[in-house]
């Protein structure tokens, strides 16, 4: 069995710097991991990639160019691209790790992409037929968080993905280094619906009371949408989403019998 971290989120969320300081976290634990590009449009990376979806495409400002395409158009293009490669490129690709490698997957920023286009939904359930337990990482920059619009804003937007993709899902709030007042951002980690209501219905016409109420027991009678901060100056906070996204995906839970069934047989 493998295990993958499928990294998404708007664009600008900090996935690409998650994906490089997660790197160099399991690097410096002596931990394996191997990074796939799934961004046509990247062009610089902060870490080694394994596998990159360049090498299947022509490039992005080629699509844009031959097919009067925009960047998002062209984008989408190149994902169904992919799509269509799953049984002969990417099958190829993976071919390459052994049964308990982890592979973290990082994704371009077109929202479109795992809230209605069907692009990696369908890479994913191709993943989970090749064995592999996956989990979606949801970024959102901690200063979009500044208040209750934008945090509900957001929440909707993860919630969306999360209906999509039908993944075990984590959401982070990431760049919490660059947050200045944190308490700012913490009171929405946990909030209580009635506070959100009354924020809502503060900074909104009387005619949304109703939509406020009905987004507010939204976010709290299913608790589907928990956030966890993330700042990547401590090691100790990347390690802790790093625990939480391995006990979803049940990376290691099989680590503790290795070791003893290894003895057994080397006594016998």
């Amino acid at each position: 069995m493998g295990y993958a971290q499928l990294v998404i989120g708007p664009a600008g969320s900090g996935k690409s710097t998650y994906c490089s300081s997660l790197y160099q976290h399991c690097e410096t634990v002596g931990r394996t991991i191997h990074m796939v590009n799934l961004d046509p449009a990247a062009e610089h990376f902060s870490y080694p990639v394994s596998t990159d979806i360049r090498e299947l495409l022509i490039s992005l400002d080629d699509v844009m160019e031959e097919l009067g395409m925009g960047p998002n158009g062209g984008l989408i293009y190149c994902m169904e691209h992919l799509e269509d490669n799953l049984d002969d490129w990417l099958d190829e690709q993976l071919e390459g790790y052994l049964d308990d490698d982890y592979l973290v997957f990082d994704c371009p920023g077109q929202i479109e992409l795992f809230t209605h286009v069907p692009v990696l939904r369908n890479f994913v359930e191709h993943l989970k037929r090749k064995n592999f337990n996956v989990c979606a990482v949801y970024l959102l920059d901690s200063q979009f968080v500044s208040d209750v619009t934008k945090y509900i804003s957001g929440c909707m937007a993860s919630l969306s993905a999360m209906i999509q993709l039908e993944l075990p899902h984590i959401n982070i709030l990431s760049k919490m280094d660059l947050v200045s007042n944190k308490k700012d951002v913490e009171e929405y980690l946990n909030p209580e619906a009635q506070v959100l209501l009354s924020q809502l219905n503060r900074q909104m016409a009387p005619k949304f009371g109703k939509l406020n109420k009905s987004l507010a027991e939204l976010v709290d009678d299913y608790s589907m949408v928990n956030f966890i901060p993330l700042d990547l100056r401590k090691e100790s906070s990347i390690q802790y989403v790093l625990s939480h996204i391995d006990n979803c995906i049940q990376y290691g839970e099989d680590a503790d019998v290795k070791p003893l069934h290894m003895r057994h047989l080397k006594a016998s």
